[in-house]
C-alpha cells in the first residue's frame, strides 16, 4: 500500500492519503503524530543516524586471508603425504606384463568426476601376433582390412612402453566415442575386432596385394621426421611395374633404393 503522511503540527489534523479503495479501509481522522515526532521533528533517534563507527585497522588484507588460506591447504596436504600415504603400501600390486590370453589393451579417459563427452570413449589396442590368427595369410589379410589403423610401431597413447618389446607383426588400434555409455562403445570395438578375425579367416587370398603404408608416411610429413612435401624423393618403387624396364624391376622391389636420375621409360 502507498501511503502519503503530511504531517502538521499545532492542532491540525494528520490527512492520509491512500491508494486502495476508501470503502474497503474507511479514513481515520484525529490520529495524533508519535512522540518523537512530535518532540523532534524527526521520526527517527539522532543515534540511528549517525554514521558508523570507522572499522579496526588492526585487521587483516583480504589478501592476506587468502594467503593464509593457501598455506593451510598446502599443510593439510602435507600432514596427508606424512601419515596417510604410508598406509598406501598395503595396496600395493606388482606389475605382471599382459599374457596371450590378454591381447588387448583398453584406454579410458577420466575428469574426475566432471562430466565430459570424452569420458566415454574407449580405445583398444592389440599386438597382431596375439589376435587367434591361424596362418600368415590371416595376418596379411587382417593388415589389409585394418587400413590405416593398423602401424608397425605402437602408438604412443596405446600404453605400451617404450622399453618392451615390439610386436614383429605390428598393432590394430580401433576407438570409439558414437555411444553414451562406455560399456556400449567397448563393445562395439570388440565386436569389430570379431569382425576382422572373421575375414582374416574367410579363405580369400590377398598375398599379391601390399600392405598400404601411405598413412604412416604421411604421419611422417606432418611431424617434420623425414621428408616433407616439397623436398619429396620419388623413387622407382612409386611407379607401376608395367612401366618399368625388365631390368628396373628388382631394383624397385627394393626398400633401399631411392634414385631418380632418369626417367623411367615406358615399354
Amino acid at each position: 500500500m502507498k501511503r502519503l503522511s503530511n504531517v502538521i503540527h499545532q492542532g491540525l489534523r494528520v490527512r492520509q492519503l491512500h491508494a486502495t479503495s476508501s470503502r474497503a479501509f474507511p479514513r481515520q481522522v484525529g490520529i495524533p503524530a508519535p512522540p518523537q515526532l512530535q518532540k523532534t521533528g524527526l521520526l527517527f533517534d539522532e543515534d540511528v543516524l549517525t554514521p558508523a563507527e570507522e572499522e579496526d585497522t588492526n585487521e587483516g588484507t583480504s589478501a592476506g586471508h587468502m594467503y593464509l588460506g593457501q598455506q593451510r591447504q598446502v599443510l593439510q596436504y602435507m600432514r596427508l603425504i606424512e601419515h596417510d600415504m604410508p598406509k598406501l603400501v598395503q595396496y600395493r600390486v606388482p606389475f605382471t606384463p599382459p599374457s596371450s590370453e590378454r591381447p588387448l589393451i583398453v584406454r579410458t579417459i577420466d575428469y574426475c568426476g566432471e562430466e565430459h563427452p570424452a569420458a566415454s570413449k574407449r580405445v583398444v589396442v592389440s599386438p597382431v601376433s596375439q589376435l587367434p590368427l591361424r596362418t600368415q595369410d590371416a595376418i596379411h589379410n587382417i593388415k589389409l582390412l585394418a587400413g590405416a589403423r593398423w602401424s608397425p610401431e605402437p602408438p604412443r597413447d596405446s600404453g605400451i612402453g617404450s622399453t618392451e618389446k615390439v610386436d614383429e607383426h605390428g598393432y590394430i588400434k580401433i576407438s570409439c566415442e558414437d555411444f553414451p555409455e562406455p560399456g556400449m562403445n567397448l563393445k562395439w570395438i570388440s565386436d569389430a575386432f570379431d569382425r576382422l578375425i572373421d575375414q582374416a579367416h574367410s579363405g580369400k587370398r590377398f598375398t599379391d596385394v601390399p600392405v598400404d603404408t601411405r598413412h604412416i608416411e604421411a604421419r611422417k610429413r606432418k611431424a617434420k621426421k623425414g621428408e616433407q612435401d616439397l623436398g619429396a624423393r620419388i623413387t622407382l618403387k612409386d611407379f607401376p611395374k608395367e612401366w618399368l624396364p625388365v631390368d628396373s624391376i628388382g631394383v624397385a622391389d627394393s626398400p633401399h633404393e631411392t634414385s631418380t636420375e632418369q626417367q623411367p621409360q615406358q615399354p
